[in-house]
C-alpha cells in the first residue's frame, strides 16, 4: 500500500495547475513532432532545454516527458496516411497502416493505433510504478557480449519479417550495417567512409534515410501512375473506427506488443524502434494468414504501435532507478534533470519523492490526455485521404523536405533524402524491401560497439562470447535459426530445380 499512497501523492502534485499545464503542453508538442517528420522528440526537447531554466523542476521534467512519449503516440498518423514515418519508431507502421489507408480503412488503423498506444502505455506505466528497482537491477546483468548477441539475433530474426527472399533480405541488412559505419568511429575517433565530405563526419541521419526510403519513394511511385485516380467513397462516422472483426484481431497483438515493448525498454539501444520490428515479426509468425502482412493486416498496426509506447514507459525505469539512460530519448531527459541539479538514481525516490511520483502520475494523466486528443481527431486525419493526389503529394514532399532540413539545417541531408528516395523507388520495383536495410542501420552500431568492447574485455578471444551463459545461449539460438533457414532454403531450391 505504500506505493499506492505515494502514487496518490504524485497525482496530488501533478494535478496542480502549473504541472497539469506543463503536461498538456508536453503531450501536445509531442503529438505535433510525432506527426511532422524530421526534428523528433530529442531535437524538440534539446531546443526547449534553455527555456526550462526558469521553470519549476517538476514542471519542466513533466513537460519533457510528455514530449517524449507524446511523439510515440502521434508518430503513427503520417505513417498510416502518407507512408511518411513521423517518428523513427513508426517506420514499421508504414507497411500495413498505409496499405489499410489505401483500402479506405485509414480511420480504423488510426483508432487501433491510438487505443493500442493507450493500453500498452498504461501497461508500461504500471510496470514502471511497481517494478522499477527490481527490473532495473536485472537489466544490469547484460554487458557488451550480451548486447552484441542480441543485435546478432535481432538481425537474424527481423530481416525475415518482410517475407522477401532470405538472400535479398540479408543483402539489404548488410547494406544497412555498412551505412551505419559512416562517420567517426566511437572507439578511436577515426573518420570512416566520409570521402572528405565534412557532412558525413557525423554519419547519416536515420530519419533522413527512413523518410527517403519510405516517403519520397512512395511519392515517386505515385508520380509514374498519373492515370490512376483515387475514388474515395464518402465514409460514415462509424466506419472511421474499427469493426468487430478488426477489434477481435487487434486485442491480443496490443497486449503482446505491450509486453515486448516493456521488455525491450529495459535494454540499452533504440528500444522503441527495435520493439516495433520485434512485435511485427511475432504477429506475422503467429498469424494464420501471414500473406496479409504488408497488404493491410490490422495486427501489423496494433502490435508495433503498442510496443513503441510500452517501450517509452519502460525506458524510464533504468533512468529513474539507476540514472542510466538506455536510449537517446532518455539521455536527453537526463539532461533536463541535470539542468535543475537533480541526479536520477537510487536516491531519487527518497530525496525528490514529489518529483519522482509526480512525474509517474503525470504520465498516467498524459496518456489519458493523448487518447482524448487523438481519438476524436481520427475523422479529421482520415479526411486527408480525400485530398487529390496532385495537391496532397506536393504537400507531403514539402513537409518531408522541411523535416529533413530541420534535423541538421543541412542541404546535404536534402541531397541524401532525394538520393535514398530514388534508391527506395528502384528497390521496390526490383523486389528489394527497404525494411531490412533500416533494421541493419538500427542494429549496426549496437553490433559494432558490442563486438569491439567485448573483444577488448576478452583480450581478443572470440570464444568469450560463448563462455558467458546468456551470450552463448542467445548466439546458439541464432545459429539454430540460420541452419534451419538454410536447410529450408536448400530444400526449396532442390524442389524447384527438380532434384
Amino acid at each position: 500500500m505504500d506505493i499506492v499512497d505515494m502514487l496518490l501523492n504524485g497525482f496530488y502534485v501533478s494535478l496542480s495547475l502549473s504541472n497539469l499545464l506543463a503536461c498538456t503542453v508536453g503531450v501536445l508538442l509531442g503529438t505535433l513532432v510525432g506527426v511532422l517528420p524530421g526534428i523528433g522528440p530529442i531535437g524538440t526537447i534539446a531546443l526547449l532545454l534553455p527555456l526550462s531554466f526558469n521553470m519549476n523542476a517538476t514542471a519542466s521534467i513533466i513537460m519533457f516527458a510528455g514530449i517524449y512519449y507524446g511523439a510515440m503516440f502521434g508518430g503513427s498518423t503520417t505513417s498510416i496516411l502518407l507512408n511518411v514515418p513521423g517518428e523513427a519508431a513508426s517506420v514499421i507502421t508504414c507497411m500495413d497502416g498505409h496499405a489499410m489507408a489505401k483500402k479506405g480503412r485509414g480511420g480504423a488503423a488510426l483508432a487501433v493505433a491510438a487505443i493500442g498506444s493507450f493500453i500498452a502505455g498504461t501497461m508500461g506505466l504500471i510496470g514502471l510504478t511497481f517494478f522499477a528497482p527490481m527490473l532495473a537491477d536485472a537489466a544490469l546483468i547484460f554487458g557488451p557480449p550480451e548486447y552484441f548477441s542480441i543485435a546478432v539475433l535481432g538481425l537474424i530474426i527481423l530481416t525475415r519479417l518482410t517475407g522477401t527472399s532470405m538472400l535479398k533480405s540479408s543483402l539489404m541488412a548488410v547494406v544497412g550495417i555498412m551505412l551505419g559505419t559512416i562517420g567517426l568511429d566511437s572507439l578511436t575517433g577515426i573518420s570512416r567512409f566520409s570521402f572528405g565530405i565534412d557532412a558525413l563526419q557525423r554519419g547519416i541521419e536515420f530519419s533522413v534515410i527512413a523518410m527517403g526510403l519510405f516517403g519520397v519513394s512512395e511519392l515517386l511511385e505515385t508520380m509514374i501512375q498519373p492515370t490512376i485516380k483515387q475514388r474515395l467513397q464518402k465514409v460514415r462516422f462509424r466506419e472511421l473506427y474499427p469493426n468487430q472483426e478488426e477489434w477481435r484481431r487487434s486485442i491480443a497483438p496490443i497486449f503482446r506488443g505491450g509486453m515486448i515493448g516493456f521488455l525491450a525498454g529495459l535494454l540499452p539501444g533504440p528500444a522503441g524502434i527495435i520493439s516495433t520490428f520485434a512485435s511485427y515479426a511475432v504477429e506475422k509468425k503467429r498469424s494464420k494468414n501471414p500473406q496479409e502482412f504488408g497488404n493491410g493486416a490490422i495486427e501489423g498496426v496494433a502490435g508495433p504501435e503498442s510496443a513503441n509506447n510500452a517501450a517509452a514507459s519502460a525506458t524510464m525505469i533504468p533512468l529513474l532507478s539507476l540514472g542510466l539512460p538506455f536510449s537517446a530519448g532518455s539521455a536527453i531527459l537526463l539532461s533536463g534533470f541535470m539542468i535543475h541539479g537533480i541526479v536520477p538514481g537510487p536516491t531519487l525516490i527518497n530525496q525528490h519523492a514529489d518529483l519522482f511520483w509526480g512525474l509517474i502520475a503525470s504520465m498516467y494523466i498524459g496518456n489519458v490526455l493523448l487518447l482524448i486528443i487523438n481519438l476524436p481527431l481520427v475523422g479529421i486525419f482520415a479526411s486527408l485521404l480525400k485530398t487529390p493526389l496532385n495537391i496532397l503529394m506536393p504537400i507531403v514532399l514539402v513537409v518531408t523536405i522541411t523535416g529533413a532540413y530541420s534535423i541538421n539545417n543541412s542541404f546535404f541531408d536534402l541531397a541524401l533524402l532525394i538520393g535514398f528516395g530514388i534508391l527506395g523507388f528502384f528497390m521496390k520495383r526490383t523486389g528489394y524491401d527497404p525494411a531490412p536495410l533500416i533494421i541493419g542501420l538500427i542494429l549496426g552500431p549496437t553490433l559494432e560497439t558490442g563486438l569491439t568492447q567485448s573483444l577488448i574485455i576478452g583480450n581478443g578471444n572470440v570464444w568469450s562470447f560463448f563462455t558467458r551463459p546468456i551470450s552463448g545461449i542467445i548466439l546458439g539460438i541464432g545459429l539454430f535459426i540460420i541452419i534451419y533457414n538454410l536447410s529450408g532454403w536448400g530444400g526449396s531450391w532442390r524442389k524447384d530445380s527438380g532434384y
